[in-house]
């Protein structure tokens, strides 16, 4: 084969290589903005988003996971909701509604094709950056990031 056959040749598997990528990249993005025309989602103060998509799997970032308490999210989210017991009723609705709130966002991107199924992911940026945020806040002491375990 000569040099400018291989040449094409390995330009097309870059082409085609790139515009996979590309394509990967439009399915999360039309995902995402299927998400944010829903009101309910669009209005709830933590961004439930598709970070990637892997063959028939949409994975997404969520707030909930078996090492952190889910209350610490909401305290965070809801200010008011901060000096409140684990056992208060507003924190579990407020615990509730992000269950629910989680379940429709995961309804509505498997309705989407090609999608069959979600997987979660903990969006240990949004506990780092809000643990930035506390840190750079008057009068606060040392925070704990919990998904850095510490």
């Amino acid at each position: 084969m000569s040099d400018i056959r291989q040449f094409i040749a390995v330009m097309i598997v870059a082409a085609l290589f790139v515009s996979w990528l590309g394509w990967r990249g439009f399915t999360v993005v039309e995902l995402n903005e299927k998400l944010r025309q829903q009101s309910a989602l669009a209005d709830y103060p933590y961004p439930f988003r598709v970070l990637r998509v892997e063959g028939d799997t949409a994975v997404m970032s969520t707030l909930r996971s078996t090492r952190i308490d889910t209350a610490l999210a909401m305290r965070e989210l809801f200010p008011d909701l901060e000096r409140t017991p684990a056992t208060s009723p507003d924190l579990l609705r407020a615990e509730q509604e992000y269950a629910r709130l989680q379940a429709q966002a995961s309804k509505t991107v498997t309705t989407s094709p090609g999608i069959q199924r979600v997987r979660w992911e903990l969006d240990e940026n949004w506990y780092y950056l809000n643990d930035m945020a506390t840190r750079r806040g008057p009068g606060s002491a040392t925070p704990m990031n919990p998904a850095a375990g510490g």
